[in-house]
This record gives structure tokens, C-alpha cells and sequence, in this order.
């Protein structure tokens, strides 16, 4: 693979912009001519808008009104892989591909020559006074580790005028420095010494190096139960990346877990590694790009849109937790994370390693037919054994009103308490209550945007849309009929379980995780961390408890709703739910204390309920596969979503049913079109929204002939229809 695309000397040349104009544009090569896959500034109307030179100009406009290039930028040209990755994305998602170039140039000041610059950084001299303002500048410091903010950046992220900042400099709490605007990244050590492997670690991990050494693109799916070590595994196998002089890429589905992936890396290489997300600075996420495209980040840990990094020579792509769900971009460009890290792999020859305890249906499935290859690891690492799992029967519980746990869990929670160890009471539901009802007429209180229930969060005084993220404040009366004190929080949620545990063992101390009450990924950190090592009794948690999480002292694990992720029409309910709880479950009895899960249910006779106790996972994915292969449904069948939304509601369903009325060109390939209905979640910020759903067969050509089908559609101002090839969900 050339690292720069061939030399435009003269003439005309094709640059395609992050701008949404779904198009190519010519402009006059700078004199002395241009690489393609320089990025460079052009001129568009009144402005300069960064571009990418894509080939030789079209030359079918005015030659008199052709623009020149502005400026070729310092950077390393786009290379020919990373142009082909591009294209493919966009033909596979039906994206237009400025909005690709737009993912993959997510680098603020890039157009900004070399330079030095002005950082702030944290004193070692403690401010004269401490003032609420104060507090938060010298926070964001502490949460970011050290990284130096632009003054401006830190104010805004602080909340703070620059004469906080400044008088906090005079007295030394912050420190002025000037630094060059990109650092280079220290230099990784792949012969540092890692944790000394278990027998079945080292098989795993020579088989994944000799894959990293071969320089061949392949994918294998390491699958190993919670606590077996799958993380020092396959860091062996960035660690052979590394020696090759290659780059490595690890995804990982949530920002909450960087900090503490970070703090492993730096003892597995004797560094921190680059990262990439939206918890970075702006000027580290600049230096990442930059030195990624220059060679000189070995290691990017990163969330989904890391993909998109202009990669120098890259040799490995890990997805860790490759099922988790967060993989999958549900606005924008709609793409799915493992899908495009395949992708990419196999047009760069790297490696591919898709980590998890509960793999996804498309990869055990991919694995099953010979496509990956598949590495098992059986047995949790040292003396861990797995919990035992039970359920226990809601039907034969006596129940007090308004009660969510059974006596059965609250016996169990009190012999841990009294043996000093701690019991995780798992409920995927943010806030204290789901749903606010007034009990003199019957209103539901919903947002005015949306058609969503308003979630009460009674620890922040307010109602909040987990839809658009719209709040307001928990109202005294009824909005409707105005009746004062009759509205009632119906159903549990996180802190309503954490306020009957207090009820219930006033004594313990119990701590919530949840992504709404942590305000920075460090910060959320340190609580597991202060948690992990004893620091509370009782955690209540919701699903950001089953993300690779170690607590020691975790000995007894309470699925409150087992049955909450089985209802409604969902294609992957049960997979989801199978996967979410055995998670979960894998979180008690990680140290030499056995552990137990206990899962609250009115289904103890569900397929999935049961598949979960019994532990036979490969025979419920097989279960899984058959019922999806009768049903001719992913991954042996394929699907597109089609989205028509618009600020009225009629003339939404107008166009849907026109798309509906002309759909011949889906026809033509033996595909089913279904709708067009109402979606779940019917209104959206305002916006109406209709679906309509394709299902072909497994190797029909969908995405041309919804191309073709959309093609000849006038969209109408203010209205959009947005295609979700291989939807994730259906709302």
C-alpha cells in the first residue's frame, strides 16, 4: 500500500469537503502541483473550508471561475487505504461521503501551523481562598490527569470568567507554561514484563501473536467468561504489534472505563498511550491525530469514532466487549463500530480481535461458519471460580406495596452484610421512578418534545427526557386537571432502590453507579475504585456496572427485573438480556470469595431465563440461531430501517406512504417491505417519525437497490429520511 497517492503537477484537481454538499468540486492545483490525499484549504464561497485532493479534476465547469487552492497543510496526506476504507463505509451505510471525510477529520486546528502555545496546568500551591468557581477549575485539572488546557478551554470547561483563572495564577494554583502545540507520545516498551499468564492465557495469547506477527488480516473471536483474563491476553498481542513497528487500536465501548483501561496499559508498557474520545482535551485530541498520522502514537485507546484516525501502518484492531450495544452510532452516520473495525482490518492487512464473554450473535455466528477464528477461555483467572446462579420466583414472594426487593434477596443481603462483604442490586433503569402519574386524572406526564415519558431524578430535583435530554422540575401540581399533591412515582428505579435499601439496613452504606450522576470519566473512576476497595456495603447499578468492573469484596449479585429486557417486539431481546445478565452475574465472586446471583423473576420457565441459569450458552446461541434462521432475520438475513421524520405529522405519513406505493425497486431483489407505522418513539424533539423496514435475503444486493429505490425522491424542506442499514434498534 503506497503511503502517499500519486502527483498532480498541473491543471485541475477533484477535492471533496467535510462540507454537506455530497459532491466533488475542481479547483487549480498550487503552483509546483499537489499529492492526492493532501488535505488542504480551499476556498467555498466566502470561506475556507478544509478539503481532501481526491484525484484529477472533472474539468466539466468554467475554467475562468475556478478557484485555486488556498493552502496545502503540514500534515501527512491521506493514504490510499484510508481513501478506500472511506468509500467503502459510505457505500456500505449509504452515507454521503463528505460526511465520512467529516468523521475522519474530527481534529480541532488542523489547519493551524506548528506552533507554541500558552497551557494551563495545577499548581503545587493550594489557592488563598476556596470559592465554588475556584473548586471547579482546579476539578477539571484533577479529572484530566495533568493534561494542559488552552485558558479558554479550561473557562469553558470549568464554567469560570478568566479572572477566576487568573487570580488563581497569580497565586500560583495554576501554572502558566508554554509547550509546543503537539507533543510527541513517550515511547511504549512491547518488552516490558506483563502479568505472568495462566496455562490457558498462554495458549491464547501465542496463537493471537503468531496472527499480529503473520502481517495477514484475519479476525478471531476471543471468548472467555467475566474474570478469565482476556485482557492481558490480547494486550499481549498489541504488545507483538508494537514490536513490529506496527500501530494497535483498542476500542472500548464506554468513556467510564478509559481511565482504568489507561492505568493498565501504563503498567503493561511502562506508558500511557494515546487516546481518543470525547472526554479528551481538544488540543490532545489534535495531537492524537497528528502524531497517529505521522507514526507517532504506537497504541490509540479509543472509543467508535477512533476508527476514523488517519492511521500510519496499523496492525491491530481490538474491539473489547464487542457486543456491547454503545458499538453502534445511532445519529450521523449511522455504522456499527466491530463492523467497520473489520473493515478496515482487512483493507490495512491487520488483525482483528473481537473480545467477549457473551459475544455477539453476527460473531459467534461468523465464528460457527469458519469466517473468524474463535479462541475460548474456559476458567476465571487464579483461585476465582464462576457464581452459582438461582432465581428466585416473584409469584411466590410476599410483597409489601411499593416494595422491589423479595425477602428472599434481602435474607441473602443480610448474611453478606453481617460477613463483612458487599451485595450489587442491578436495575437498568435511570432515576428514581419511570414514570409520574397524576392520580386525580390519569395524566402521564411526558415532554413536550417527545413522545417520552418524563423520568423523575429525585436526587437532582427534576423530571428529565432520556430521549432528548429535556428537563424540568418535579412539579407540585398536576399539569393537566391542576389538582395539588396527587402525583405519584410509579415503578422503581436506581435511587428508589437505594432509598428502600437505606429503609431497609439503615446501617450500610450504599452507593449508586450510574452514567447520569457521574460528572467525568475520572471521577467515576475513583467512586469504583473507592467502592472496589470496600468503600460501600451495598452498590446499586445500572447497566454501567457490567463493563469489565472488578470488585474484590462483591460476593452476592440481585437482578431486580430479570424480566424487564424480554418485553416488546425486539429482534435481540433475548440475546440482549442474556448477555446483560450473565454480565452482571459475572461481577460476584471475582477473588477467592465464592459468589452467588439471584435473579428477581415472574418467568423462571423463560427459554432465556433459563439459559442463563443453567449456563449453556452455546446451546442458547444455537437456540438463537435456529429461531433466526427460520425467521430469515440478521445475521442470516438482512434488514434496513427507514426513518421519514418532519415537523408534521401528516405530511410525514404522505411521504412514507409514497416511498411505500413505489417501492419496485426493493421488489426486484425479493425483499419485503413492511409499513409504513408509526415508530415506538413517535415523536422526537419535535419531530414526527414514521418508519418503514426492508428484509431481504442474505446476499441481495440491498444497499443499490434502496439507492435506486430513494433516488428519484424529492424530499420536501424541513422533512429527512434517514437510512439504518443492519439496524441495532427499532425505536
Amino acid at each position: 500500500m503506497r503511503e502517499r497517492g500519486f502527483y498532480i503537477e498541473g491543471g485541475l484537481v477533484s477535492v471533496l469537503t467535510a462540507e454537506p454538499l455530497n459532491r466533488f468540486l475542481d479547483y487549480k492545483a498550487p503552483e509546483g502541483g499537489v499529492f492526492a490525499g493532501a488535505f488542504v484549504m480551499v476556498p467555498l464561497g466566502p470561506r475556507r473550508v478544509l478539503g481532501v485532493v481526491w484525484g484529477v479534476g472533472a474539468g466539466d465547469f468554467d475554467i475562468s471561475k475556478v478557484r485555486t487552492i488556498g493552502r496545502v497543510l503540514d500534515v501527512p496526506p491521506m493514504r490510499a487505504e484510508m481513501v478506500e476504507f472511506l468509500t467503502k463505509a459510505a457505500e456500505y451505510t449509504l452515507t454521503p461521503l463528505s460526511l465520512m471525510l467529516r468523521l475522519a477529520t474530527r481534529a480541532p486546528g488542523l489547519a493551524q501551523p506548528a506552533s507554541m502555545r500558552k497551557i494551563l496546568r495545577k499548581g503545587l500551591v493550594a489557592p488563598v481562598k476556596i470559592t465554588a468557581a475556584r473548586s471547579r477549575v482546579l476539578k477539571v485539572l484533577d479529572d484530566h490527569g495533568g493534561a494542559g488546557f488552552a485558558p479558554s478551554e479550561l473557562s469553558a470547561l470549568a464554567v469560570v470568567s478568566s479572572s477566576v483563572i487568573k487570580a488563581l495564577i497569580a497565586q500560583g494554583a495554576v501554572v502558566e507554561e508554554v509547550a509546543p502545540r503537539d507533543l510527541s507520545y513517550p515511547k511504549l516498551d512491547a518488552e516490558h514484563v506483563g502479568k505472568t499468564l495462566s496455562a490457558d492465557q498462554a495458549v491464547a495469547a501465542k496463537t493471537l501473536r503468531e496472527a499480529v506477527r503473520s502481517g495477514v488480516y484475519g479476525t478471531t473471536l476471543l471468548k472467555g467468561v467475566t474474570g478469565s483474563g482476556k485482557t492481558e491476553v490480547y494486550l499481549e498481542a498489541v504488545a507483538e504489534a508494537l514490536k513490529s513497528g506496527r500501530q494497535a487500536l483498542v476500542l472500548l465501548p464506554e468513556i467510564a472505563l478509559t481511565v482504568e483501561f489507561l492505568d493498565r496499559v501504563e503498567k503493561r508498557f511502562g506508558q500511557r498511550p494515546a487516546e481518543w474520545h470525547s472526554g479528551a482535551s481538544q488540543a490532545e485530541r489534535r495531537r492524537c491525530w497528528k502524531a497517529v498520522a505521522e507514526g507517532g502514537a504506537q497504541l490509540v485507546v479509543g472509543a467508535r469514532s477512533s476508527l476514523f484516525l488517519p492511521f500510519r501502518d496499523l496492525g491491530l484492531i481490538v474491539v473489547d466487549e464487542e457486543h456491547d450495544g454503545s458499538y453502534k452510532q445511532e445519529e450521523g452516520v449511522l455504522y456499527h463500530a466491530r463492523d467497520m473495525a473489520v473493515l478496515r482490518a482487512s483493507l490495512c492487512s491487520a488483525t482483528v480481535i473481537l473480545a467477549s464473554a457473551t459475544p455477539s450473535l453476527e460473531s459467534w455466528a461468523n465464528a460457527e461458519a469458519g469466517k473468524y477464528a474463535r479462541i475460548d477461555l474456559h476458567e476465571r483467572f487464579g483461585t476465582a471460580e464462576l457464581p452459582n446462579m438461582d432465581s428466585i420466583d416473584m409469584r411466590s414472594e410476599a410483597m409489601e406495596v411499593n416494595r422491589w426487593l423479595s425477602p428472599t434477596l434481602v435474607g441473602e443481603m443480610k448474611i453478606r452484610l453481617e460477613a463483612g462483604e458487599q451485595s450489587l442490586l442491578f436495575l437498568n433503569r435511570r432515576g428514581f421512578a419511570p414514570l409520574t402519574l397524576c392520580r386525580a386524572c390519569g395524566e402521564q406526564i411526558g415532554c413536550s418534545d417527545c413522545d417520552a415519558r418524563m423520568v423523575e431524578h429525585r436526587f437532582l430535583k427534576r423530571l428529565v427526557c432520556h430521549q432528548c435530554g429535556a428537563s424540568k422540575p418535579i412539579p407540585d401540581t398536576c399539569p393537566s386537571c391542576g389538582v395539588v399533591g396527587k402525583l405519584a412515582a410509579i415503578g422503581p428505579g436506581v435511587e428508589r432502590l437505594a432509598e428502600e435499601a437505606t429503609e431497609l439496613f439503615p446501617d450500610a452504606r450504599v452507593a449508586i453507579l450510574s452514567s447520569d450522576l457521574a460528572e467525568t470519566a475520572r471521577a467515576l473512576k475513583q467512586r469504583i475504585d473507592e467502592i472496589a476497595a470496600g468503600g460501600a456495603d451495598i452498590i446499586i447499578g445500572t447497566q454501567i456496572v457490567a463493563k469489565g468492573h472488578n470488585f474484590p469484596h462483591l460476593t452476592l449479585v440481585g437482578v431486580i427485573d430479570a424480566d424487564l429486557g424480554l418485553q416488546g417486539g425486539d429482534l435481540r431481546a433475548a440475546e440482549k438480556s442474556f448477555q446483560l445478565i450473565r454480565q452482571v452475574a459475572g461481577r460476584a465472586g471475582r477473588a477467592e470469595k465464592p459468589g452467588t446471583a439471584l435473579l428477581q423473576t415472574h418467568q423462571p420457565e423463560h427459554p432465556v431465563i433459563k439459559a442463563i441459569l443453567s449456563g449453556d450458552e452455546e446451546g442458547f446461541w444455537k437456540a438463537e440461531a435456529e429461531s433466526r434462521q427460520r425467521a430469515g432475520a440478521p445475521p442470516y438475513g438482512r434488514m434496513a430501517g427507514i426513518v421519514v421524520s418532519g415537523e408534521k405529522e401528516a405530511t410525514v405519513f404522505d411521504l412514507a406512504r409514497y416511498l411505500a406505493r413505489n417501492s419496485q425497486a426493493i421488489n426486484q431483489i425479493d425483499a419485503q417491505l413492511f409499513g409504513p407505522a408509526a415508530a415506538p418513539v413517535s415523536k422526537i424533539r419535535g419531530r414526527f417519525r414514521v418508519r418503514l423496514l426492508v428484509k431481504a435475503p442474505k446476499g441481495a444486493p440491498m444497499q443499490k437497490a434502496i439507492k435506486a429505490w430513494l433516488a428519484g425522491v424529492k424530499v420536501p424542506p424541513n422533512m429527512r429520511i434517514t437510512v439504518d442499514i443492519d439496524p441495532q434498534s427499532f425505536y
